[in-house]
């Protein structure tokens, strides 16, 4: 029987500023079709704000709408669809917004973020299964990145879920499947970082504050924070015990000469994490000679980056994009994990506030501004 659900909906884009007065995202009751093959109902109990959400809402990164939002989640499965049968009812799951196949070129040499059925699937606001499951009465909408997890309930492929333990918290978990996936994969996976190299991390939103852990727990040094925001900053050095995170403020005139001073004229790898082009060559610029510039920003489509390609070849420097942390997401979801209990990646403290859903479009205000790092709707 279809499942009634009211969840977050984008019908037009490019609303004015502040989103708390124009609400961009009309909360509505909408109606789920049941798990088909290969699918699962999820009962969504906590789903985290992202940049990404942020960039469908002002038009940067244009989707199909009208659209139901929400990327980065975690729930309880309620039903099954034929032919799933690695899940029970009950199991508690991350969602993760690149579903992988399991056959197509990428997926066979086991880098699933890249998986072009999924990618296809993404685009046309489809699930990977090659439907759409949501309705607003005989209106057909769409799923953003297979998830649509700003709402109670969600249909999914079953290659869109990780099962997690149950007694991890769900405000947490929901941070899994894309701050940290994509945040700590940049710096273990993308970049292949060792302990004792030193990193930089400019932008410290959610991402690039999961970076910064992924770092600490790699062991890099120095580590250096690059922000305009006073208060990320900080948090950054409290990340870790007193002088182990450097911070430097991104508004600075001489912000890339203080990094190149503090890591002996460049780092080893910087990330860039603030989707922004001018960050992204700032973070070419604190690249030392022989290092690697990481970027996981998204700007707007039609952004372009102009390369010395002199000093690309010269100083056989390298620019790598990373996608989910070039994340395996059944492999390190529970690593990192693991990592979490441990103490070792604090991922909690990346946790601005929790929310009620009718409180999105304020919370994406917060989160337009920079005030806030990860903001998790509860269920």
């Amino acid at each position: 029987m279809p499942t009634t659900t009211r969840a977050a909906v984008l019908r037009h884009r490019g609303a004015a500023r502040p989103y708390a007065d124009s609400r961009p995202l009309s909360i509505e009751t909408l109606t789920l079709d049941d798990p088909g093959p290969g699918e699962v109902l999820v009962a969504i109990k906590a789903a985290g704000l992202c940049h990404s959400d942020l960039s469908v809402i002002n038009g940067d990164r244009p989707r199909p709408l009208p659209m139901a939002l929400g990327h980065e989640a975690a729930g309880v499965v309620e039903a099954l669809g034929p032919g799933v049968t690695d899940l029970q009812i009950g199991d508690h799951v991350v969602m993760v917004f690149m579903p992988s196949c399991g056959h197509c070129s990428p997926c066979a040499e086991g880098r699933p973020a890249l998986c072009e059925p999924g990618a296809a699937a993404n685009g046309r606001g489809e699930l990977l299964t090659g439907r759409r499951a949501l309705h607003a009465g005989t209106e057909t909408l769409n799923h953003h990145l297979g998830c649509s997890a700003f709402a109670e309930h969600a249909v999914v492929s079953r290659r869109s879920l990780v099962r997690i333990d149950p007694d991890l918290p769900f405000e947490h978990a929901a941070l899994f499947g894309c701050a940290v996936l994509t945040g700590v994969g940049a710096v273990v996976n993308t970049a292949g970082l060792r302990a004792g190299q030193s990193a930089v991390v400019v932008g410290l939103g959610g991402v690039g504050l999961a970076s910064v852990l992924g770092a600490l727990a790699s062991g890099a040094s120095p580590i250096v924070a690059v922000d305009l925001s006073e208060d990320k900053l900080a948090l950054a050095r409290a990340l870790a015990s007193e002088g182990v995170v450097q911070a430097v403020n991104a508004a600075d005139a001489d912000a890339v000469d203080q990094v190149r001073a503090l890591t002996n004229g460049g780092a080893d790898f910087v990330f860039e994490m603030a989707g922004s082009v001018r960050a992204l060559d700032s973070a070419w610029r604190m690249t030392r000679r022989g290092g690697t510039t990481v970027t996981a920003g998204l700007p707007p489509p039609e952004a372009a980056l102009a390369v010395n390609v002199v000093s690309l070849v010269g100083e056989e420097r390298t620019l790598k994009g990373s996608y989910i942390g070039t994340c395996v997401p059944v492999r390190d979801i529970p690593r990192y994990v693991a990592l979490f209990r441990q103490g070792r990646l604090p991922v909690d403290r990346l946790l601005s506030g929790v929310l009620a859903l009718d409180d999105i479009n304020a919370a994406f205000d917060s989160l337009a501004d920079g005030q806030a790092v990860r903001q998790v709707i509860q269920f």
